[in-house]
């Protein structure tokens, strides 16, 4: 999962997991390990979903009780947050799900060692 995290193959950590921004290579170019039967789907968009928002609401709660900012201070600085964070977490959280499935053999990562039991 680390490894996913860092946008690198499960199998070595050296090859490239993505290709375009979300987009998983088929294969990775350093060791080969085929990475295109992933099933990571709308799972990355809703793990994203959780961690930020308890991030930007406690944010949001803590910073309305301290100051009492007006509503327009709170849009103009939150929103841009969210976004931003949703951003920034979205690739590192794909490849981590991708990692998980990975080491757990799920969606067809290790049939081969499947076929030869």
């Amino acid at each position: 999962m680390v490894n996913g995290f860092k946008g690198r193959c499960p199998h070595c950590g050296e090859g490239a997991m993505f290709n375009a921004f979300l987009k998983v290579n088929d294969v990775c170019p350093h060791c080969g390990e085929e990475l295109h039967h992933h099933r990571a789907d709308d799972a990355p968009p809703y793990m994203v979903m959780l961690i930020v928002g308890h991030v930007i609401v406690g944010l949001m709660l803590s910073i309305e009780v301290a100051f009492h900012p007006a509503m327009w201070l709170q849009g103009a600085i939150f929103l841009p947050l969210t976004a931003g964070l949703s951003l920034v977490l979205l690739q590192p959280v794909k490849g981590a799900l991708v990692g998980l499935q990975w080491a757990n053999r799920m969606h067809g990562f290790g049939a081969e060692s499947e076929a030869g039991l």
